[in-house]
């Protein structure tokens, strides 16, 4: 499937574009949908598994149902249960669609959700397909892989990059149609006019180390769709060179024309250098007083005793100044 726009021209609050491909697979088990609701823009890209037609369906259900689940949802009902409520609306439309059709038993999907307000980005997702946020050309968000490797990388037992080169990095610990009860991760971000939300497949993020991704989708001298293709075919022709068979590819970038609501956080390096200031400024005040204190107890030296000389280039050994103060205290109390 060729690059799609996924906005309405009218929609004053993002740009948006797609492109899903089958890869050296014999079936593109992937799926997205996007839809302007009440509630904001809605995005998911979900990642089919199963063998068969399984993959495919377990994908098409997710997207159908997640959409319809945001859209039917109540207005009172805050943005992050609305996304978890349709994701396990989702998850349970998969269940019963195996139940009634036994070739479609063990089928599931990954699922990644983007609701976008002017208030706030609203994220939620299952399994190792990803959303990631981008700010400039650094990455501000990114949702954490459910996957066995990527546990091990949460103990700090391997890196990122070892995880994405393991052999087990397609062993997924959630996903949709495998349980009645899942868990949804979901988190509200602030945004910025200009930053950029990517969904994608690991058929996306699992063929490059994150940092040349970021620099590809980062790339500011051409447009958000050209970006978006360019980053799909230069996947698919690295498959191809590897020998082909390599695994369906999907990728959403939206780019918002505006600021949240909600204001962004302060990062934990912006709170620690904040307080680092402010802790010297603290100990700058503290010394001054010292200082004028004891210069205002200590009486004046005489005339005769100033026979101390400068030198132009000499420099004062640490701590001099504080031993003459010292010495000069002693002095006054001894008389």
């Amino acid at each position: 499937m060729e690059l799609r726009k996924i906005y309405t021209d009218d929609n004053g609050l993002l740009t948006a574009f797609a492109v899903s491909r089958i890869g050296g697979r014999s079936e593109n088990q992937d799926s997205y949908g996007w839809q302007d609701t009440p509630r904001g823009y809605l995005l998911t890209v979900c990642d089919g598994m199963g063998g068969g037609p399984g993959g495919k369906t377990a994908s098409t259900i997710a997207v159908k149902e997640i959409i319809a689940g945001v859209c039917e949802a109540s207005d009172d009902e805050e943005a992050p249960n609305v996304l978890i409520k349709a994701i396990r609306r989702a998850n349970m439309a998969i269940i019963e669609a195996g139940n009634r059709q036994p070739e479609l038993r063990g089928m599931g999907s990954t699922a990644t959700v983007l609701l976008l307000s002017e208030r706030a980005a609203c994220i939620a997702h299952v399994g190792d397909s990803r959303v990631y946020q981008f700010r400039g050309r650094q990455k501000v968000f990114r949702t954490f892989d459910h996957s066995m490797v990527f546990e091990m990388v949460a103990q700090g037992i391997i890196t990122e990059e070892q995880a994405r080169l393991s052999a087990q990095s397609n062993i997924i610990l959630r996903a949709l149609g495998i349980k009645p009860d899942v868990e949804v991760d979901v988190q509200e971000v602030a945004y910025e006019k200009g930053d950029r939300f990517m969904l994608c497949s690991d058929g996306i993020h699992g063929t490059m180390p994150e940092k040349q991704l970021i620099r590809m989708v980062t790339n500011r001298r051409a447009t958000l769709g050209a970006v978006t293709d360019n980053v799909a075919t230069y996947v698919d022709n690295l498959g191809r060179e590897s020998g082909g068979g390599h695994d369906n590819l999907t990728i959403a970038m939206v780019e918002t024309k505006k600021n949240s609501i909600l204001k962004p956080k302060m990062s934990k390096q912006t709170k620690f250098i904040i307080l680092g200031l402010v802790a010297l400024l603290a100990i700058s005040i503290a010394l001054n007083i010292v200082q004028c204190s004891n210069r205002t107890s200590c009486p004046p030296p005489a005339a005769a005793d100033s026979t101390a000389v400068v030198k132009k280039d000499s420099v004062a050994k640490p701590g001099t100044a504080v031993k003459q103060q010292k010495d000069t205290d002693t002095k006054t109390n001894k008389k």
